[in-house]
């Protein structure tokens, strides 16, 4: 394994679906594979509640000392799109959604929800996802301005779809973390002094 202080440039926050992740899922996987991490922590994680959930993404985000790279899934990835809709998140570098859930199953309207984002994104979706039609997640994948990647029959992309470890999921989320590196000037030291 690379050795993650070298390549880890923003702190990961995971946003879990209904019923949160637990220790099989891959969002519990990735937090123990990055050096800094957290979880967004809900107060029911049985009856996810659009505005309530984004509240607190914003609140875990704000108290980062750090640029973040968030990591949703299923409902999370709605919560998250309304974080950033209505919210300044400057700290927000990047955003990995796996799995969106269909809003309309959580009477959801897509206005509530971000626009095109400000920072790099990519989405993940299934051809037999059945809490998303694929061509719906790539309709949210265009609204947001992401990255879109069909990850072909992988169900939900959860525990019951088999996705403990997922060393893709890694891979994607230190794309992002990279793109989150500050840039460096390409001018030569002796032209930066003059």
């Amino acid at each position: 394994m690379v050795p993650l202080s070298t390549v880890q440039t923003a702190l990961l926050v995971t946003v879990p679906g209904l019923r949160g992740s637990g220790e099989g899922h891959w969002q519990t996987w990735l937090e123990g594979q990055f050096e800094r991490s957290t979880r967004v922590q809900q107060r029911d994680w049985a009856h996810p509640e659009l505005d309530e959930w984004a509240q607190q993404i914003v609140r875990t985000v704000a108290a980062a000392e750090e640029p973040v790279v968030l990591v949703a899934h299923s409902f999370g990835c709605l919560a998250t799109a309304r974080a950033l809709a209505d919210l300044a998140l400057p700290a927000v570098r990047g955003v990995l959604f796996v799995a969106p859930a269909r809003p309309e199953r959580f009477a959801v309207q897509v206005e509530q929800l971000a626009g095109r984002l400000t920072c790099p994104s990519i989405v993940v979706g299934s051809e037999n996802d059945p809490w998303m039609p694929l061509n719906d997640a790539r309709a949210l994948a265009q609204r947001w301005g992401s990255s879109f990647l069909n990850y072909g029959l992988s169900g939900h992309i959860n525990t019951e779809a088999g996705f403990g470890p997922w060393e893709m999921g890694r891979q994607m989320i230190l794309s992002l973390m990279h793109c989150a590196r500050p840039a460096r000037s390409e001018a030569p030291a002796h032209a930066l002094a003059a």
